[in-house]
């Protein structure tokens, strides 16, 4: 695809398998060019970077941090800044759980290193973003989409409710970040999944744990990252032009 002077350049962050190789796929097809954003397995985002590439993405390439670390995010965002495009679009997707536990069995350490990756992180992003695309900034506007959970909703007892609880940080800090930029020309929206067959609970050890949630979920059965990746990838679009502070559900009903 031939790159014009208003090709969207959006970051992806956690793109190097589930939800967020999904998406960086899905806005290759659709024309933008990417930054695909990786913690820890380079052979994984360099390979959804080939993806888009093939499918349509003027430009992709693949960029290492580790978002809790504010000099890193720096870094990335030093990375997005020698891409030939603006910057027009963010994909807050990364994020971990632990092993399932009690609260009264997590250390210190743990409940740090979640808020760190799934709250501080996104925040970090958002803000470097926000710099980049807000008229205040002198930038042309933007979007950005933060990865929620449902299980806000829940609050996951006796699984992570420290996972639970860094998601329902992002809702609200979805909600409070919109209103702040929506006259500068950024929307900020989220998505919140329900169960999704990726990786992401391997490392909760419930590597098979979309398999097994499917007869007790409404739809009886998990949703594909694809599918998410379709509801990101709308409210990245033009289509969802007057959405912003929006956290919309992709949960199967659940």
């Amino acid at each position: 695809m031939q790159a014009t002077p208003t090709t969207p350049l959006s970051l992806v962050t956690g793109a190097s398998q589930g939800i967020g190789a999904a998406t960086a796929r899905l806005l290759a097809q659709r024309g933008h060019a990417l930054i695909v954003h990786f913690a820890h397995r380079a052979d994984l985002a360099q390979a959804v970077a080939q993806d888009c590439l093939r499918l349509g993405a003027p430009h992709a390439i693949i960029a290492q941090a580790d978002l809790a670390h504010e000099d890193e995010v720096m870094a990335l965002f030093a990375e997005v800044d020698k891409s030939p495009f603006a910057l027009s679009g963010l994909v807050n997707n990364a994020g971990i759980v632990d092993q399932t536990a009690r609260l009264d069995a997590m250390s210190g350490e743990r409940l740090q290193r979640m808020l760190d990756v799934n709250v501080l992180g996104p925040m970090l992003c958002a803000r470097e973003a926000v710099r980049r695309m807000s008229s205040r900034h002198g930038g042309t506007g933007g979007v950005i989409v933060n990865v929620s959970s449902s299980a806000v909703r829940s609050g996951s007892p006796a699984q992570y409710v420290d996972y639970a609880a860094s998601k329902g940080a992002i809702d609200t800090f979805t909600q409070g970040l919109a209103r702040e930029v929506a006259a500068e020309g950024v929307r900020v929206s989220a998505v919140r999944p329900g169960i999704t067959d990726t990786g992401i609970h391997a490392t909760g050890g419930e590597p098979d744990r979309a398999q097994q949630m499917a007869s007790v979920l409404p739809m009886r059965r998990a949703a594909q990252p694809q599918e998410v990746a379709q509801a990101i990838a709308w409210l990245m679009s033009d289509e969802a032009s007057y959405t912003a502070g929006a956290i919309l559900d992709v949960s199967g009903g659940r």
